[in-house]
């Protein structure tokens, strides 16, 4: 079916509430083992058609802010959510608590409950009003960013639309246009300061009102972190520090000398790869549409199938335009057993990223549709970006398709940034470990708080006030998942380590490689993380070995490139 064609409807909070109770009572009163079964299997049905109606309406909303039917909505779904949270505790409860747990789990996998202990420990009514404030704030930060319109040169621009004017080659193009993005955020700085306080302040007190003195660990469950904690986050940072940012700062040293450049980058320099310009995809979104159609169809019969039924049946929403939120992501349709995928194509080489990153995401769920519950349709979100990150390495050998001419270009930018996207997001993540345990830092407080973790992490970036904003120690404020998502950054960090152990495997054997992608991705979310990478023969990011063995193959390849003289 059509993306448009499919109905939406507003589902009541009786209603949900009511098939809830229904539930809960029925597998309570089961007589046997057969009968919990069966109860699940049918909760299982109502609870796709909530998720996938909220999920249309969300998605809806998101490509175009300004309508007003699912703006009301989204506020709807806002407030809904968080009144049928103590009902959905009691059904979990009911099932941790059934006579039958052991054919339960027999059934539906130990993740399940290993994962509703955790999600057990995230609700009480108390914090109903807390959630609903959560959730009001972020909905607001969201449409702020959306609403961006900046004036450059002739024309005004959204974030998104203004990206290729921050990549342009001419350096006074280039830095005007991040000074005009610099001068907007600052322009609206004193919301954004004040809508991260709020939250701020509402997650500490959810975390206090719990028992957990602060938010952190309320943090971390709400993640639903099953094998990892603080100490191995931290463990993991001081790996980041000790391999990969001295390989990272090496990387920017070479791009200033290639560029003609001062050392250390400002944000606007740091932008520019190659002085005669970024890779760019060629051609048209139908064409890079169309590129991902041959990557797909020669890659595997099952991602052949995969993307053509999201192109045929309309699941991809990919052109930037006014109202239209930012940034990009990938969401199941459980009803429909089909995902859909939602970007901001601008002309650079990220629409390519975009077709083959939220793709990976779709495509685990697209093979994995028909797990029960739904909940194990796909593993946390550390494991969810290595379906992504690495699917968009198994794009290398089909880039020319994409990028023609700038391939090369493409390939070295690529393996790059990913070995630079690492620092960056450890230290989002730690950013965020220290406001939430000092949540009263003022805004100046947390601005010189991520400039010195900025001197840690990202040695090469110069913070000396050249553009506004940026230059300043404020960055932090662009990156939506400090908002809306709170620890979440760390796993990208993590996916992306395990990645770069796809890519090297990639260099030497791409068939041996896709067998281990799809012995780790047909596996859904029916085990920890740890234990599915384990099963296809993966190793733990965790690992200090890890880091430093993808650290130097990495740098290696790009060393032997010519754009590294």
């Amino acid at each position: 079916m059509k993306f448009n064609d499919m109905k939406y409807e507003r589902i009541s909070i009786e209603d949900m509430q009511a098939s809830l109770q229904k539930y809960t009572k029925a597998l309570c009163e089961a007589k046997t083992a057969e009968e919990a079964i069966k109860v699940v299997y049918e909760e299982d049905i109502d609870s796709r058609h909530v998720d996938t109606m909220a999920t249309l309406c969300f998605i809806r909303h998101d490509i175009d802010t300004n309508d007003k039917f699912y703006d009301e909505e989204v506020n709807y779904w806002n407030e809904a959510f968080p009144m049928i949270q103590e009902d959905a505790q009691k059904w979990i409860d009911a099932m941790l608590e059934s006579p039958f747990r052991k054919e339960l789990e027999e059934e539906f996998g130990e993740i399940v409950f290993t994962n509703a202990e955790i999600e057990k420990k995230t609700f009480d009514p108390s914090i109903i009003e807390e959630l609903q404030n959560e959730a009001k704030l972020t909905t607001e930060y969201d449409k702020l960013i959306a609403s961006a319109q900046i004036p450059f040169e002739d024309g005004v621009y959204t974030l998104s639309q203004l990206t290729p004017f921050k990549n342009d080659a001419d350096d006074e193009r280039r830095y005007k246009a991040w000074v005009a993005e610099g001068n907007w955020y600052k322009e609206n700085k004193e919301r954004l300061d004040s809508i991260y306080d709020e939250l701020t302040h509402l997650r500490d007190t959810m975390g206090n009102k719990l028992g957990y003195g602060g938010y952190t660990k309320l943090g971390y469950y709400r993640m639903q972190r099953n094998w990892f904690d603080k100490e191995d986050v931290e463990k993991f940072r001081a790996n980041v520090v000790k391999y990969l940012v001295p390989v990272a700062n090496e990387i920017r040293k070479v791009q200033a000398k290639r560029n003609g450049m001062e050392f250390p980058l400002s944000y606007s320099d740091m932008q520019l790869e190659f002085r005669d310009g970024n890779p760019k995809p060629q051609g048209t979104a139908d064409d890079i549409l169309a590129a991902g159609r041959k990557f797909y169809d020669e890659l595997s019969p099952e991602t052949s199938k995969f993307f053509r039924a999201m192109l045929d049946n309309e699941l991809m929403d990919v052109l930037s335009k006014k109202g239209k939120a930012g940034g990009g992501f990938q969401a199941p349709l459980y009803e429909y057993k089909m995902p859909f995928i939602f970007a901001n194509f601008n002309g650079t080489q990220g629409d390519v990223e975009v077709v083959t990153h939220e793709a990976g995401h779709a495509f685990e769920d697209y093979m994995n549709e028909d797990r029960v519950p739904c909940s194990t349709v796909c593993p946390g979100m550390e494991g969810a970006e290595i379906h992504s990150m690495s699917m968009e390495f198994f794009a290398w050998p089909w880039a020319k398709e994409f990028f023609g001419d700038d391939t090369e270009k493409y390939l070295f930018s690529h393996l790059a940034s990913a070995l630079l996207f690492i620092p960056y997001g450890t230290m989002v993540d730690h950013f965020q470990h220290i406001v939430y345990e000092k949540p009263n830092m003022t805004p100046a407080e947390r601005d010189a708080e991520w400039k010195r973790l900025t001197g840690i992490y990202m040695p090469w970036v110069r913070l000396d006030g050249d553009i506004p904003f940026y230059g300043e120690g404020m960055a932090w404020q662009r990156q939506s998942h400090i908002y809306d998502n709170p620890f979440y950054y760390i796993d990208y960090c993590l996916a992306q380590t395990v990645s770069l152990e796809f890519w090297a495997m990639i260099q030497k054997d791409l068939h041996g490689a896709w067998e281990k992608y799809m012995a780790y991705t047909t596996q859904g979310g029916s085990d920890t993380v740890y234990n599915m990478l384990k099963k296809a023969g993966l190793k733990s990011p965790m690992e200090e070995e890890v880091m430093k063995e993808v650290s130097e193959a990495a740098i290696k390849y790009l060393q032997g490139t010519k754009f590294f003289k």
